[in-house]
């Protein structure tokens, strides 16, 4: 099934939804677009994961003249983030600017070998708005993180994959997609949900804190439908059926 926001194509095969931005500039009704289809996947119970990729490389190689980031409310990273579904987003090309913003919201960065990465605002006397210094700070050794930043240095994709921005770095940066979507639509959605909820929450709390919402999750997980699925599936020795229930 396919439908389409301006610039921004929706492919839904199944429990996967991939959206396709056009690459290059990101314009406001790319951005714009983003949001949508991502505030219209929120609640979908049915969804599984979602891929961001862009049409041609760069995936995103910064604002265009049309697009103020900060006027950008809610911004297109801050609609990812928020989605409860594992999120991939594969990069070829630039990743600057606005774009590793997106990037960075994602749960799983994978990038073929020509993929660079940069947060070069202050060179124009701005500041990312995206969430780009609080995520990548989060993603990175802080001192990279600072370089990146103040410095505007940009990565090759093996360095970005050395520092744990990148998860995967591939040649066929589709066949690797493919292979870890099709590896999270396995597993249990509610377990991926769980976990996800309990990293980022659990970064924004003390310790103690995560530890008590990591048991109340494993609680909550234990009284599932598909927790008892996974378990009589181990005994019968076949793949289990989740129903996200």
């Amino acid at each position: 099934m396919s439908a389409s926001s301006p610039a921004v194509d929706v492919q839904r095969d199944g429990a996967q939804c991939t959206l396709t931005i056009p690459g290059g500039l990101l314009s406001s009704v790319t951005a714009s677009g983003l949001v949508r289809e991502a505030d219209a996947l929120r609640e979908d119970r049915d969804l599984r994961v979602v891929v961001v990729r862009a049409a041609a490389a760069p995936f995103c190689s910064g604002a265009a003249p049309d697009l103020d980031p900060i006027s950008v409310d809610p911004d297109p990273a801050a609609a990812l983030a928020a989605l409860r579904v594992p999120v991939v987003v594969a990069i070829g090309g630039a990743c600057h600017s606005v774009g590793l913003e997106l990037a960075l919201a994602a749960d799983v960065r994978l990038a073929a070998p020509s993929a660079t990465f940069s947060l070069p605002d202050l060179g124009a006397d701005r500041l990312p708005c995206w969430g780009g210094t609080q995520r990548l700070a989060r993603a990175v050794r802080p001192s990279e993180a600072t370089a990146m930043l103040l410095l505007g240095t940009e990565v090759s994709a093996e360095r970005a994959h050395s520092l744990g921005l990148v998860h995967l770095v591939a040649d066929n940066l589709h066949a690797a997609t493919e292979a870890i979507t099709d590896d999270l639509g396995a597993r249990g959605p509610l377990a991926l949900e769980f976990a996800k909820e309990a990293v980022h929450r659990g970064a924004e709390i003390p310790l103690r804190d995560g530890l008590r919402l990591e048991g109340d999750l494993n609680h909550q997980l234990a009284a599932t439908d598909d927790r008892a699925e996974g378990l009589q599936a181990f005994f019968d020795k076949r793949p289990p059926d989740f129903a996200g229930r």
